[in-house]
């Protein structure tokens, strides 16, 4: 129990409800602490690689992920310990900053800490470990830059581009991992495409990543333009228009609803054909008050119709309107009733209805059009314009899709991918993100250090030749914590990990060349140069740096206080 005493030797408590409450200090809660952080990355370990195993989740609605994307496992799982969700806002941070590592940034950290833990069991004070893994990242970070080496690429030159992507590709899911070279060459294509390389910059929501379920891997392609799951509203309407001019609405094409309940009753053929031939009249004589209606004519105010009527003679005024604007499609985010729908088709105006917010301002970014929210301001300066629209059919399910494309403004783009089956569409989604971020991260520093362990073991030879300069034993547990990373990309691959990892390391020392990594694919050669492996230094700085962050927090905590289970 947390007592305390006063001046008279009176006790007191200092804990509220601490019957209740369970609490670990000193030792044992940093020794808790580190086996919730190792059992999280012992977990994501099996995944490193090229040859790194899948997970499948389940989730409690029943929906199963299968994947073996750090972030997405940690994301899915359902993490109860509070260090533990310390590791998965490791991996969504690495996820959210670079897009790749995701794995690698979770398997360094367990291994910083299963070091912390021996040297926490010789008696070093964890102040002393944190500062020494603080001191040996600064080493790491450096090494990596003196290692680093910076490549040329150009718009008509794009190869080490995709050689980069590839290697993010190569450790996806296997079906992913055999159209990695096409995957890799539509993510550059993609990200160029939306690339200000003035700036060094991309925008990433300007591509679009859409899946249908259908076809083969093989038939993802890249459209230069926008797709919209949805088809023409009339099945009597064009399937394809050239040259469009497209008018984006956000008001409805609906009547508007009667603040009040009306009725009409009809006994007699005769008073049908009377209510149609006015209805009919009305109709007529909309092109001679078009100006009127539209200035806001009226006596006090007031029309002189019924709601019903009004619609019906307004309905044809905007067609009419938006016709003589220019417009050749219109895409409207709201619905519209039949006789809307009839109108538009009668007078031969292509419309799209129920489209969402998200994709009309990709198509208004596209198409160099304006979102319109009242018929009133439309205008030809406000529409879009593309080169070409057309509704494309799938298989034998009548599903269909609308392309619009060759558009004004090329920097909007849409991967449209084809899978067998939902979980690897879904996985492909996940594996081209990594890929379009790895590019990205290029555009914004072209600086590559190369992958297969091989950056791990050359700074993990720096920081144990630097430990012999600093005093404490912190430094030399960093860089045997490095070595984790190369032992795991063995181990997965099916070598043996310590003659493989200690064949490697004595190469590199050797011949002093940082370039040789773990053969995962039994190419025949550890130099990772010839095998075309490589990542972004901005990616394994930020690895190294965000591992060594969390793991010194993890170590500062001796104090644990949880409500009870009971």
């Amino acid at each position: 129990m947390a007592l305390a005493f006063d001046e008279y030797g009176r006790p007191f408590i200092i804990l509220k409800e601490q019957d209740q409450k369970t609490r670990l200090r000193g030792i044992e809660a940093q020794k808790a602490n580190i086996s919730a952080g190792k059992a999280v990355a012992r977990i994501l370990r099996t995944s490193l690689g090229p040859k790194g195993m899948d997970k499948m989740l389940q989730s409690p609605d029943g929906d199963v992920t299968i994947t073996n994307d750090g972030a997405t496992i940690l994301e899915q799982m359902d993490v109860d310990n509070q260090i533990a969700k310390l590791m998965v806002e490791l991996s969504r941070s690495q996820d959210y900053e670079i897009g790749d590592g995701t794995t690698g940034v979770v398997v360094m950290a367990g291994a910083l800490l299963e070091q912390a833990e021996h040297l926490l069991e010789r008696g070093i004070h964890p102040i002393r470990i944190a500062e020494g893994y603080e001191m040996a990242s600064r080493i790491d970070v450096e090494h990596l830059e003196h290692i680093a080496q910076k490549f040329d690429f150009a718009p008509t030159n794009i190869e080490p581009l995709v050689q980069t992507c590839m290697t993010t590709l190569s450790s996806k899911m296997q079906v992913v991992n055999r159209c990695k070279r096409p995957l890799a060459e539509i993510s550059v294509k993609a990200v160029l495409s939306v690339a200000d390389l003035e700036r060094k910059d991309v925008n990433l929501d300007l591509i679009k990543v859409e899946g249908k379920l259908g076809g083969k891997l093989e038939d993802t392609e890249l459209i230069y333009g926008i797709t919209v799951d949805k088809d023409m509203s009339h099945p009597q309407m064009p399937k394809q228009i050239q040259d469009a001019k497209i008018a984006i609405l956000t008001c409805p094409f609906e009547p508007p609803k009667p603040k009040t309940k009306h009725k009409v009753d009809i006994d007699t053929v005769e008073k049908f054909q009377t209510l149609r031939q006015q209805e009919q009249k009305y109709f007529d004589d909309m092109v001679q008050k078009c100006k009127w209606f539209f200035s806001g004519g009226g006596v006090g105010g007031r029309y002189w119709y019924t709601p019903l009527q009004f619609w019906g003679r307004q309905l044809v005024l905007i067609l009419m309107f938006v016709q003589d604007v220019g417009a050749t499609l219109v895409i409207c985010q709201w619905g519209f009733d039949d006789e809307a729908n009839h109108l538009l088709m009668h007078r031969n105006l292509p419309a799209v209805r129920w489209v969402g917010g998200v994709e009309l301002e990709l198509i208004a970014i596209a198409t160099g059009g304006r979102i319109v929210p009242r018929f009133q301001e439309l205008t030809p300066e406000k529409l879009g314009r593309a080169g070409l629209v057309r509704e494309k059919s799938f298989g034998t399910t009548k599903d269909k899709m609308l392309y619009i494309e060759h558009c004004a403004n090329s920097r909007a783009v849409t991967i449209f991918i084809r899978g067998g089956n939902k979980m690897m569409i879904e996985e492909t989604k996940r594996s081209i993100h990594d890929a379009l971020c790895v590019a990205r991260n290029l555009i914004r520093n072209n600086s590559i250090v190369y992958g297969g362990g091989s950056a791990e073991i050359s700074c993990s030879i720096a920081v144990e030749a630097a430990a012999d300069k600093h005093p404490g034993y912190a430094i030399r547990a960093f860089a045997d914590a490095l070595d984790s990373v190369p032992m795991a990309l063995a181990e997965n691959s099916g070598l043996q990990p310590i003659e493989t990892l200690s064949a490697v390391k004595s190469q590199q020392i050797k011949e002093n060349n940082p370039h040789f990594g773990i053969d995962c694919n039994d190419v025949g050669t550890n130099d990772m140069r010839e095998q075309n492996v490589f990542e972004t230094l901005i990616g394994k700085q930020q690895q190294i740096l965000l591992a060594t962050q969390v793991v010194k927090m993890i170590l500062k905590i001796d104090d644990v206080i949880s409500p009870s289970d009971f």
